[in-house]
């Protein structure tokens, strides 16, 4: 009997350590999806994408600002 118990103890202590692991993981993964996202409509609205922003590469003229910002808006969209 004191072992049934020992093995479901340490059951409900998996499912804990489980629990927190997916409880601090999440965000880091959401933040990095969103990022990813971001510099896929910078580069492809003809941007560079530096410090946490997207501006228009130097010596070009192609940067579509109005369509990085619908990408962006539409990214979050399913």
């Amino acid at each position: 009997m004191k072992e049934a118990a020992g093995e479901a103890n340490l059951t409900v202590v998996a499912i804990i350590l489980i629990g927190v692991i997916v409880a601090v993981v999440t965000p880091l993964i959401n933040s990095l999806m969103k990022s990813t996202a971001n510099r896929t409509c910078c580069t492809d609205a003809g941007g560079v994408w530096k410090g946490n922003t997207c501006t228009e590469a130097a010596g070009s003229s192609d940067f579509d600002r109005t369509g990085y910002d619908e990408c962006v808006k539409n990214s979050g969209k399913e």
